[in-house]
């Protein structure tokens, strides 16, 4: 069977789990526990064979505490994602994931109040594609108009197209509730897009879905859940309605990701 592997997965200690998710981030009520081994758990009932772990500072104090978490995650079927914030130097960015052996990186402009736009990112963001790092960021809406314009999809095309080399993966296919706008801004480009639109991807208008799968295509795209606001099972259910064909299906569960973890893409 071809592996599956979902690239948004969000967790944090056991002892702070229930205080975030107790939050309702993004406005989203947790379908499970954001813990590593509630993970584990769930891949086994949804037959996710790998999942990235992403971690997330949401100030520039917590940058070294996040990645020593992060980078601690067994890797057998694990991969650690770590943080940077543009209120730290881009050394010192580095040296922390470089120090807890983190090869990709989540940014989040709602959480981190950061614009992709922002000269520190793209700072940021030029030198992680130096390092060869591999770059998640939320993309889209982000609960009021400061939020929706510092993930805005043209933020994100500005990101890219400064920094044409990075390996960046946008979640929610580019533009979280301003897909109008990422299909304007994105689609065609060499950004690699992410399945997630939490809570649950069967809200999408699937012919919508798959004229956006053949526009940008297949070996762009990545299978994302949101993990712990979305259950994977349903969202992987949800790409196999979609009736793509097995190589276009097998790319988004797994094939595509796979190679990008591994320099291959």
């Amino acid at each position: 069977m071809p592996m599956i592997v979902d690239v948004h997965c969000h967790v944090w200690p056991d002892h702070i789990a229930p205080q975030v998710l107790a939050s309702r981030p993004a406005a989203l009520d947790p379908v499970f526990d954001g813990t590593v081994g509630g993970l584990i758990r769930t891949m086994d009932a949804a037959g996710v064979d790998r999942a990235v772990c992403l971690g997330i500072a949401n100030t520039a104090r917590h940058v070294r505490r996040v990645n020593e978490f992060i980078g601690s995650i067994d890797r057998d079927r694990l991969v650690p994602f770590g943080t940077v914030h543009p209120d730290l130097p881009v050394a010192e960015n580095l040296r922390s994931l470089r120090d807890n052996g983190i090869g990709g990186v989540k940014l989040h402009p709602l959480f981190q109040d950061l614009s992709l736009a922002d000269p520190r990112v793209v700072d940021i963001a030029r030198a992680l594609a130096e390092a060869g790092i591999v770059v998640v960021t939320h993309a889209g809406a982000g609960g009021d108009e400061a939020a929706n314009e510092r993930g805005a999809p043209r933020s994100l095309r500005a990101l890219h197209d400064a920094v044409p080399d990075l390996t960046l993966v946008a979640c929610h296919y580019g533009g979280y509730h301003r897909l109008d706008e990422a299909e304007a801004e994105v689609l065609g480009s060499r950004i690699v897009l992410e399945t997630s639109w939490p809570p649950r991807l069967a809200e999408l208008d699937p012919d919508r879905l798959r004229a956006i799968i053949r526009r940008h295509g297949a070996d762009r795209i990545v299978f994302g859940s949101d993990w712990p606001m979305a259950d994977p099972a349903a969202e992987i259910a949800t790409i196999r309605s979609l009736g793509l064909d097995r190589a276009e299906e097998e790319a988004i569960l797994g094939g595509t990701l796979s190679r990008l973890l591994t320099g291959s893409a």
